[in-house]
């Protein structure tokens, strides 16, 4: 792992940043139920990958990666279903989905990136 936290993953900053988005984009939306499990896929991102850097283990690190990545993909279906219920105008579902395209990205990237470093620690 890092010298620093996970506060200075981009990833995780991203993820948070999404995750204010959401809620409020969410704000006024009515139905509650729906707005509640988008809410809670976008907390998750940024949550799984704290709670993955935090174990101090790259497997438990790459586990919650996957959660996270998992979420993420969550979020977007939910998005385009978000979009054709006009919960979502169509400029904000766009920004939202790149975002959460690029999160994705960035986080089998950073997965890669642990593979990689722990197979050469390995050998």
């Amino acid at each position: 792992m890092k010298m620093g936290g996970f506060e200075d993953l981009e990833v995780w900053k991203k993820g948070c940043r999404l995750t204010i988005e959401i809620y409020r984009a969410f704000a006024q939306c009515k139905d509650f139920s729906f707005k509640d499990q988008v809410q809670r896929a976008a907390l998750s991102v940024p949550s799984n990958i704290a709670e993955g850097y935090e174990r101090n283990s790259p497997g438990d690190f790459m586990r919650f990666l996957n959660i996270a990545q998992g979420s993420i993909g969550e979020l977007r279906t939910q998005l385009y279903i978000a979009k054709k219920l006009s919960y979502l105008d169509s400029d904000i579902s766009i920004t939202l989905l790149g975002n959460c395209k690029q999160i994705s990205a960035m986080l089998t990237g950073l997965k890669k990136s642990i593979k990689k470093k722990t197979r050469v620690k390995a050998e």
